[in-house]
């Protein structure tokens, strides 16, 4: 997946088309910029490094947002992408830029999401595809869209990670002075580990969860360290985390979890001890509810892909 390409014609969103170039601009991705000739984006020109039939030699073919969804999207740029994704590209359509994958018909029976403000548009321009408003973004695999604006960086980040592992990603998010990963409750899972603010009321108990998730802690335990109810503590959960004190826990035994896998030669039981799930069991059954994937076949797709990238 070393080799991206960003798709580009006149009438894409500049905003996404730079987040695409921040992340994917420097090693150890090689980024060509593919369009059918100098065009306008926003109130920028840029000038292309190859013709939309240079999408067909990339591992990973992004399409920013599309300004205008009234409009249809150019047959040409329908059809590269089209032909990328069927070349063995890996297709990522940032805000907008699902309307472009949808024309190619790569998001038919497929989950899918875009920009709140249109995603009801897309479920009824495209019937076919089941749109989803209340994520970040989606990975079908081969086929990836993000909800607008800043989502995509959550969905560019969420393709390095897969490419080169959680410290990798955590360490181009610090170079952009963003948070690697963004609470919700997204399916596939990108709450962040302690949230960008230091201010808010469980600003100094995050923290102190995350160095004893080896431990079995409850509710209890952590509205006794923040000095208030479980209830109080629920509400200041949800407000500051999107979710409930047990989800977020679990999501960073979870997180801890993928960082072991990938990191180290642990057993499962050993991971899970060490992330306080318990017993292997217990971790196998939240990890592939959660991500989908078994912790075995989690460590053999990351090995896979980081053995593919270097």
């Amino acid at each position: 997946m070393g080799k991206v390409a960003l798709a580009v014609t006149d009438g894409m969103l500049h905003f996404e088309l730079s987040v695409a170039s921040e992340v994917f601009g420097g090693a150890p991705y090689d980024l060509t910029v593919c369009g059918p000739g100098p065009v306008r984006v926003g109130r920028f020109r840029l000038e292309p490094d190859a013709g939309l039939d240079g999408l067909g030699g990339a591992g990973t073919v992004i399409v920013p947002g599309w300004a205008d969804v009234d409009v249809d999207p150019p047959v040409e740029l329908v059809d590269a992408v089209r032909a990328a994704h069927e070349a063995g590209a890996r297709v990522a359509s940032l805000c907008t830029g699902a309307f472009v994958l949808a024309a190619a018909g790569l998001l038919d029976g497929r989950r899918a999401t875009t920009h709140w403000a249109h995603t009801d548009v897309l479920a009824a321009r495209h019937p076919l595809v089941e749109v989803d408003p209340d994520v970040l973004y989606v990975d079908n695999g081969t086929v990836l869209t993000s909800a607008g604006k800043a989502a995509a960086m959550d969905l560019c980040l969420h393709l390095v990670r897969l490419d080169h592992g959680s410290a990798f990603a955590n360490t181009v998010a610090r170079r952009l002075v963003v948070p690697p990963h963004r609470a919700g409750g997204q399916a596939q899972f990108v709450t962040a580990p302690v949230p960008a603010r230091d201010d808010h009321p469980l600003a100094d108990l995050l923290p102190w969860v995350i160095e004893r998730l080896d431990q079995p802690l409850t509710v209890e335990d952590l509205a006794r360290r923040a000095n208030m109810s479980s209830r109080h503590l629920g509400r200041h959960f949800r407000s500051v985390t999107g979710t409930t004190p047990l989800q977020w826990l679990l999501n960073q035994r979870i997180r801890r979890a993928q960082e072991l896998l990938e990191s180290t030669g642990d057993s499962v039981d050993a991971v899970a001890e060490a992330t306080g799930m318990g017993t292997a069991t217990t971790l196998r059954r939240h990890f592939n509810r959660t991500l989908g994937v078994p912790p075995d076949a989690y460590r053999r797709t990351f090995r896979r892909t980081r053995a593919a990238a270097g």
